[in-house]
């Protein structure tokens, strides 16, 4: 997400670039011992690559849909999957990653929030093996934080505690536009919303704080014993075979890397290498490819990895009826949560679909499942001079949906 502009135009691409605590997180050398380059998971690699240009039917218009938006919005790139019941209907890349350099389906580029629906997904599994409970209080195992025995892991994980969001702190959208290359401890990022008062009390209200996930993802360190990118490797990275999603504590992106760039500062520039420690837990700040982004859609919007039960609380873990302005927390921030659209474990309930939309420095990207019809959409754009402020690959992935599936649109979040 784009701190800079938070302030003026509240987006909840707060869930886009989601963030262990002042005394009580881990950093990024947890319990387990690794290297600290890019960590994925160990199937056997395979090019995602571009299908056949279509002629007619449903895959030429995703295609349209894509060219059209790619020229109406000036995106430099979109990178696109489409699959029904599983099977492929196109794979495609419109555009260039840097001048002269085009756009490829295997190129990598970074899915922030996405991995927070993994965080999820792991906790649920946790429960499913009988090792932990949604309602059990985190100062088990984060016993500094303030007020730790009325906070749970479902708290965290459904974003309830009340905690401030620090992205939207105009010192943090100062600091983060003045040095976009600084690289932010967890530490440092909690105790920016600890040291202030909640927005209102443990699991009364509902809104995101990027926070809340830097916390799950120390929490689940310490359940587990287990560093937080091995952990997801194990749980969820590797059962749904996303050989080319992988974390890293550097900015960097596994190559072929698709290049970003954005005005945010006030001249467009590059923003590739931009560091993204800030956006949430380390261990979880991680680059994918297309392909695995449409099979996670697939895996997490379906449930394939959790019991019924859970897939139930993947879905609504009590936020639904949640999400009324305070005092302290305006309807901009407590966004009310309804049966149609609201906000589960690290995903969304958009209608019909299962949903996420990460936005980070450039780069959008959106992944999007109709679990009725297993349709998955993935989307990745980048942006160019005048593309226009907001999540263009959701734009493009609620395009599809319309077109496809006509009476199941994506509606908007909040």
């Amino acid at each position: 997400m784009n701190p800079a502009r938070t302030a003026s135009r509240p987006r909840l691409a707060a869930l886009t670039a989601l963030l262990a605590l002042t005394a009580l997180v881990p950093t990024a050398n947890g319990p387990a011992t690794a290297a600290t380059g890019p960590t994925g998971g160990d199937a056997p690699h395979r090019p995602c690559v571009a299908s056949k240009v279509p002629g007619r039917g449903p895959a030429r218009e995703v295609l349209r849909i894509a060219e059209r938006a790619k020229a109406e919005l000036d995106l430099t790139s979109v990178i696109l999957r489409v699959t029904d019941g599983g099977r492929e209907v196109v794979t495609t890349a419109l555009g260039e990653s840097m001048t002269g350099v085009p756009a490829d389906p295997a190129m990598h580029f970074r899915n922030g929030n996405i991995a927070i629906s993994y965080m999820g997904a792991a906790l649920l599994r946790l429960v499913d093996q009988g090792r932990v409970r949604l309602d059990d209080p985190v100062s088990r195992w984060l016993p500094e934080l303030k007020d730790a025995d009325r906070i749970t892991l479902r708290m965290l994980a459904a974003s309830t505690t009340g905690l401030v969001d620090y992205v939207r702190l105009p010192a943090f959208q100062q600091a983060v536009v003045a040095n976009p290359f600084r690289q932010w401890t967890a530490r440092e990022l909690v105790a920016l919303s600890t040291e202030r008062e909640r927005w209102y009390e443990p699991g009364t209200n509902w809104s995101y704080s990027h926070a809340n996930f830097v916390l799950l993802g120390a929490a689940l360190e310490k359940i587990t014993g287990t560093r937080l990118d091995v952990l997801l490797r194990r749980q969820v990275l590797k059962p749904l075979g996303l050989s080319e999603t992988r974390n890293s504590f550097t900015p960097e992106i596994p190559e072929p890397a698709l290049h970003a760039y954005t005005a945010d500062r006030g001249t467009y520039e590059e923003s590739t290498f931009w560091n993204p420690s800030w956006t949430t837990a380390p261990g979880a700040v991680e680059t994918t490819d297309i392909c695995d982004l449409a099979r996670s859609a697939a895996g997490i919007g379906s449930g394939e990895l959790l019991s019924p039960a859970s897939y139930r609380e993947l879905l609504d873990p009590g936020t639904v009826g949640l999400g009324h302005a305070t005092e302290k927390c305006p309807a901009t921030v407590c966004l009310a949560q309804t049966e149609r659209t609201h906000y589960g474990f690290g995903v969304l309930v958009l209608g019909d679909w299962i949903a996420q939309h990460p936005l980070f420095f450039g780069y959008s990207a959106s992944q999007a499942y109709l679990p009725s019809r297993g349709l998955a959409i993935a989307v990745s754009t980048t942006q160019g001079r005048g593309t226009p402020a907001g999540h263009t690959a959701h734009l493009i992935a609620q395009r599809i949906a319309a077109a496809l599936e006509p009476g199941r649109p994506i509606p908007d979040f909040g």
